[in-house]
């Protein structure tokens, strides 16, 4: 029977030649990532439940970032418990601020060569599917489900069905991946692919970067996804074999007449800078006809929007330019190793000229945290993924996403601009 990519990743971690969507297996993990904010209870399940012992076929990979450096005594205490837990399992990647080398989960994860074509991959957060753009099954689960995998090894799963997104043509220079899935998300809706896998095809998906595709598979998860997937090709080889030259991994692809639940065409040269208005990232229109929506803050950072390819673009925007007064431009780097090459490479200056303010590596005020929290009534465009109600903050706060060029661009006029010229 003709499968999916997503389905022969499963099929080979059950051991069975083939699964159909809605078929119930259970699969052997390859690796587990554990943050900060939700690791806690399957700590507590493991050394009540399963006698503190991890199961040894699997792969932990400890990446405390959400309130990373710490916030307050709370966040100290959850760091704490995840840094001691790390210590007495000797888990060997553990990726901490005291070492120097830490970040964002999504991004250290594949920075450090942990992700694979043909993995399957859970964490206890729901941006999980981000490793897919490796060609890899990812997905975020909850607490307990973190806990069990951590003492099996295992997890059962109902096989998804399949979205194939088809996107040809070249991308307008001021138009990124992230109007691309602000695109989809906005014609099927929050809950459009709802349990199923979103599989990113196409020319433009081939000649794009990975930190591009990265943002496609990051936002699975926005149109109520279980996963977002790309084929491996020779970028991803490329990036795997700089990061981790000895590994060894199965490449799987779709079959050409393999079933899906429905496919979507896109012409990439049609496509302008998108934005998501308030409260939902399904509630999509032009960034051009926002021109009356003036903004207080200018967020470029997180899972979605914080990797270098991310900054790059930042900068040919701000190259030579000014916010506009008033307005709070914040550049937020996902990993250490980002920090220290947009250092490095000169785009720190180009920020700090322009207005910018960067701090360390976190997840902050992307889930409303801290460093960049909106106060009453404020207005914030981001290059993040979720708008919800309070999500960056109070309640009556607004937040816009949109594009590292759109937010880059609206903080230099002072209120949403998609349209400015782009090198």
């Amino acid at each position: 029977m003709p499968q999916t990519i997503t389905q022969k990743i499963l099929a080979a971690h059950c051991g069975k030649k083939e699964v159909v969507p809605g078929e119930v297996i259970e699969a052997n993990i390859d690796v587990l990532m554990m943050h900060d904010i939700t690791s806690s209870s399957a700590i507590k399940l493991l050394k009540t439940e399963f006698k503190n012992k991890i199961a040894q076929s699997l792969k932990v990979v400890v990446v405390p970032d959400h309130y990373v450096p710490n916030k307050d005594i709370k966040s100290a205490i959850l760091y704490q418990e995840l840094f001691n837990f790390a210590k007495e399992h000797n888990l060997k990647y553990f990726y901490s601020i005291e070492g120097g080398n830490y970040g964002v989960c999504h991004v250290m994860l594949p920075e450090e060569g942990h992700i694979l074509p043909g993995n399957v991959i859970v964490g206890g957060d729901s941006h999980t599917c981000t490793y897919g753009a490796l060609g890899a099954f990812s997905t975020g689960i909850g607490t307990t489900e973190v806990g069990n995998v951590l003492a099996t090894g295992k997890l059962w799963f109902r096989v998804p069905k399949t979205i194939k997104i088809n996107v040809s043509g070249k991308m307008p220079k001021n138009v990124m991946a992230k109007d691309i899935f602000l695109k989809v998300v906005g014609d099927i809706g929050v809950d459009g692919a709802l349990y199923q896998a979103m599989e990113w095809c196409g020319d433009t998906i081939e000649n794009m970067s990975i930190d591009e595709r990265f943002t496609l598979t990051n936002m699975a998860i926005e149109a109520g996804a279980k996963s977002g997937i790309i084929a491996p090709d020779k970028k991803t080889l490329d990036y795997i074999s700089k990061r981790n030259p000895n590994a060894k991994f199965n490449i799987f692809k779709s079959d050409k007449d393999a079933n899906y639940e429905k496919i979507i065409n896109i012409n990439a040269g049609k496509l302008v800078p998108l934005v998501a208005k308030p409260d939902l990232p399904s509630n999509v229109v032009a960034a051009k006809d926002l021109k009356n929506i003036k903004i207080n803050q200018a967020y470029i950072g997180g899972c979605t929007g914080g990797k270098w390819n991310d900054f790059v673009a930042t900068a040919q925007v701000l190259k030579g330019k000014k916010i506009a007064p008033n307005v709070r431009l914040l550049i937020v780097p996902s990993t250490a190793k980002i920090q220290r090459k947009i250092v490095n490479e000169g785009l720190y200056n180009i920020f700090m000229d322009a207005g910018g303010i960067m701090s360390a590596p976190t997840c902050g005020a992307c889930l409303g945290g801290y460093m960049g929290v909106l106060g009453p009534k404020e207005v914030a465009i981001s290059s993040t993924n979720r708008n919800f109600k309070g999500r960056m903050g109070d309640l009556t706060a607004e937040v816009y996403l949109a594009s590292p060029k759109t937010v880059a661009a609206s903080a230099i006029k002072g209120y949403i601009e998609g349209s400015l010229n782009v090198r």
